[in-house]
């Protein structure tokens, strides 16, 4: 029977861990022990759950938890070496994970060391890649490019595909008709975010009513009460009538509406997955986003961007994050059909890139394939 040690430290990583472990002991016998949370728990008793203290948001929140954070990684990296486990499987959450393999080379530890959702390092640190491909056996990532990049290093790279791929054909509903003149209106899932980014689009849903008055809006809030912000800082404005706001999840706005913004991250992913013409926008303080102008290593924002090597959904960040420029996108989509249709074939030669599904059940066999060659 073979073992294995899995470390995961946010809600993304214990869900998408949860999965893997399922189709992998789906396989055989497999004895596994590690850190999660309470997926990740109920597929192996043997993971704790440990996401209420290791899910920390921000470098203050992790600088008050150091002690902590430094207690545990002696703790862990003791435990590892003393039990001898066949693989460690570190899923995404490199500020712990890259720390803890680099502990257990430094301790003699010999064997297999995967990761599972590369760290954005391509985006931000390429420096750490060289570090990544002395440490560890194999790297499971799962977008196309970075195959070639973490190759090139000379780690050993398998594409597994995205997992969004599988959650959002679980999620489409093709009885949804797009209406016309409903917009989507997305300004993330953190209270910070809402703040900084609902205030230009509702500039731009009023801009945009003085063009056409029939035109609707559609939102929602991560929880009930972000929701409920929402729905008041709509009604401050006098928008209340034109607004649909937490009376759908924000994967039917996306299948419903004609044309959307909606703030950077994993939503704007779903939105092409789900073929919704959009805009992304984003703004932080001035000091962070001259931080990360200076340290980024990609031309874009967005993943879709990203992925494509080009602009093909318009970014407004920054000091393009406003009413104007967002209702100027929007209205460009809005009243040509053509444009959104040609939109939408882009994010689909998009998405296609991003494989067609079983993603966790082609990262278990990668894992089962590398464990099984030390047989």
């Amino acid at each position: 029977m073979k073992s294995l040690f899995v470390v995961a430290g946010e809600i993304s990583g214990d869900t998408h861990g949860a999965e893997l472990l399922s189709s992998l002991t789906s396989r055989g016998e497999w004895s596994v022990t590690g850190l999660g949370g309470p997926l990740l728990h109920k597929e192996a008793s043997g993971v704790e759950n440990w996401l209420e203290e290791a899910a920390v948001l921000g470098l203050w929140e992790v600088l008050k938890k150091y002690g902590y954070f430094r207690s545990r990684m002696a703790e862990t990296v003791s435990r590892i070496l003393a039990d001898k486990p066949d693989g460690i499987l570190l899923i995404d959450y490199p500020g712990f994970n890259l720390r803890l393999a680099k502990a257990l080379r430094s301790g003699g530890y010999a064997g297999k060391l995967i990761y599972y959702i590369s760290p954005q390092v391509w985006a931000w640190k390429k420096g750490r890649i060289r570090t990544m491909a002395e440490l560890l056996d194999l790297m499971i990532c799962i977008f196309p490019f970075e195959k070639e990049l973490y190759e090139a290093s000379g780690l050993p790279t398998e594409f597994a595909g995205h997992p969004l791929v599988d959650e959002m054909a679980e999620v489409r509903d093709e009885s949804i008709v797009r209406e016309e003149g409903f917009v989507a209106l997305l300004p993330g899932s953190r209270e910070r975010e809402i703040a900084k980014l609902f205030p230009p689009m509702l500039d731009a849903a009023e801009q945009l009513l003085r063009w056409r008055a029939d035109l609707r809006f559609g939102s929602t809030g991560a929880t009930p009460e972000l929701t409920e912000c929402l729905r008041e800082m709509a009604a401050e404005r006098g928008l209340g009538d034109s607004f649909r706001i937490g009376e759908e999840t924000s994967h039917r706005i996306m299948q419903r509406a004609s044309a959307g913004v909606i703030a950077s991250g994993t939503a704007t992913l779903e939105a092409a997955c789900l073929g919704l013409p959009y805009c992304l926008t984003y703004k932080v303080a001035w000091l962070t986003a001259e931080v990360a102008r200076r340290v980024m290593s990609v031309d874009f924002l967005g993943i879709v961007n990203v992925m494509a090597g080009r602009e093909v959904v318009r970014e407004l960040l920054q000091a393009d994050a406003r009413g104007e420029m967002i209702a100027g996108e929007l209205q460009r989509l809005l009243e040509s059909p053509e444009t959104r249709e040609s939109l939408q074939k882009e994010l689909s030669g998009v998405v296609e890139m991003l494989g067609d599904g079983g993603t966790h059940e082609r990262a278990a066999g990668f894992v089962e394939a590398i464990l099984a060659s030390d047989a």
